[in-house]
């Protein structure tokens, strides 16, 4: 059975607000290489100094983003969702399987087999939508119930088959509908988070764009957790924290530096194993690289994880995870 990928249409490159410098030198390099091709004039000294100019101020603007501008970077448009990064970790070999055996098939949850680098997984993640028609039939990534039902199935299916989990984190948070309550949205993410900690197979957890809430954490419990540079791990998105707080949305900057999300503040607070780094601008900026970035982290995940007994798998996951929160006066 071929996997069939969900591509993105191709449009021009979108810029964020604190991008909009590098579209300016982006555009005048543009004109300045069509001034060279359609005119007898030598524009290569002015070329260079524009792309010299457009480097700089590349390197100025990414080394030193806020943390609400890491969570704009997060959701960017143009970013890669979690069917390309499967698509590139595992080409013609993903098998999507579907359903939670209960209720439906949730289209916000995929997972399936998979082959990375000639080993088997089971992956498991969000998907979200790269159009209004898209979004609506992912749900903007935002899983019911039955999403993290089926995450379970197929975790359990695995462990059966002693195959690891990869699991893709990208949501801005599981459904909060009442429906979704109603099927037992609390209960089908608390069963998730129980049941991973005692798996018998190693999980790799990678976040690929948003680790918003309970959502992410019912996929999110791993032997390796890793987060790509540009991206955020929180109990609250930093929009939904400044209107519970300031009641207004307009203090989601101060409330991204006080919610400590980024990748950077998840390390240092020993919440997550290690940062994949990202190309200059983001992995939208360079996908094929990041891809292999990603790769190269699960698969390193993956050979320090393979030899350890059953016992010993699960003994360090549990101890990884008693061991947070704990501070010393």
């Amino acid at each position: 059975m071929q996997f069939k990928s969900e591509q993105k249409s191709t449009h021009p490159m979108e810029y964020l607000d604190f991008e909009l410098p590098i579209k300016e030198l982006e555009e005048q390099l543009d004109k300045c290489v069509v001034i060279g091709q359609e005119s007898d004039v030598d524009v290569t000294n002015t070329c260079k100094q524009i792309n010299k100019k457009l480097e700089e101020t590349k390197r100025h603007i990414y080394k030193n983003l806020t943390a609400w501008q890491r969570v704009q970077l997060s959701r960017h448009p143009n970013r890669p969702y979690t069917l390309d990064h499967i698509k590139a970790l595992c080409g013609e070999t993903f098998l999507e399987l579907h359903g939670d055996r209960g209720f439906k098939d949730d289209k916000a949850m995929i997972g399936g087999l998979g082959k990375i680098d000639g080993q088997s997984f089971m992956i498991i993640g969000q998907q979200k939508g790269f159009n209004t028609k898209t979004r609506q039939y992912r749900n903007f990534g935002m899983p019911n119930p039955e999403g993290y039902r089926k995450a379970l199935r197929l975790m359990k299916m695995a462990e059966k088959f002693n195959i690891p989990v990869l699991t893709l984190v990208d949501t801005p948070g599981a459904f909060p509908g009442i429906e979704a309550e109603e099927r037992g949205q609390g209960e089908a993410i608390a069963r998730n988070i129980i049941e991973m900690v005692s798996l018998k197979v190693p999980i790799i957890v990678v976040i690929v764009g948003e680790g918003a809430s309970g959502g992410a954490l019912g996929i999110g419990v791993g032997d390796r957790v890793y987060m790509m540079e540009n991206t955020w791990y929180s109990v609250i998105s930093p929009e939904s924290c400044s209107s519970i707080l300031w009641k207004s949305w307009d203090y989601k900057e101060q409330a991204a530096e006080a919610l400590k999300l980024t990748s950077a503040d998840m390390k240092k607070q020993k919440l997550v194993d290690d940062i994949i780094p990202e190309p200059l601008g983001g992995a939208h900026y360079d996908r094929e690289a990041a891809f292999k970035t990603v790769e190269q982290y699960i698969m390193k995940g993956f050979n320090e994880l393979k030899d350890l007994s059953t016992e010993e798998l699960v003994a360090q996951r549990m101890k990884k995870y008693l061991e947070m929160g704990e501070y010393s006066d």
